[in-house]
């Protein structure tokens, strides 16, 4: 065991050698960039979805819904009313609410932004082509990715626990 340990620490130190020699060093903040896509890789359930209206309060939209982040920068969510199904059992006609799109995923770890590059919305036609901003924060476990307004007040904050 001993053998493999000290020989996986010798590859590491003899291919970052080889980075350094080529231009191509890893810096802290790549490295932190890096870290930040592993943290996200994989599939949520969303535990709250929530709205702070102009007025103050908080507003439980009541939603369910799933994220997925993949290793290659990809997305996808979708999220409804819990009541969804219910109230399309009582209408003749086609009801629909909530929101699913994809896309590519960029970081700003700076400032702990992840924008969604909305690709295809079946859900809202009007997404494709536009970036879905979000702020993120981990608290316990938990991926909380907040809507902010242009004025840099908080509107939303949808919660989100990891599938295990």
């Amino acid at each position: 065991m001993r053998k493999i340990a000290l020989f996986t620490g010798l590859a590491a130190v003899a291919a970052a050698a080889m980075l350094v020699g080529t231009g191509a060093e890893l810096n802290a903040a790549d490295a932190d960039l890096e870290a930040v896509k592993k943290q996200f890789v994989g599939h949520y359930e969303l535990v709250s979805y929530v709205s702070f209206p102009e007025g103050g309060g908080v507003v439980d939209n009541n939603y369910e819904g799933r994220i997925t982040y993949d290793e290659h920068d990809n997305m996808t969510a979708q999220g409804m009313p819990k009541d969804l199904p219910a109230r399309a059992a009582a209408s003749s006609t086609n009801v629909s609410g909530g929101f699913a799109y994809y896309g590519s995923v960029t970081w700003d770890i700076e400032n702990q932004i992840v924008t969604h590059h909305v690709e295809g919305s079946p859900s809202r036609g009007s997404w494709v082509g536009e970036d879905n901003v979000r702020h993120y924060a981990w608290e316990d476990g938990l991926l909380k990715l907040s809507i902010v307004n242009a004025e840099g007040r908080t509107t939303g904050t949808l919660t989100w626990r990891r599938f295990e």
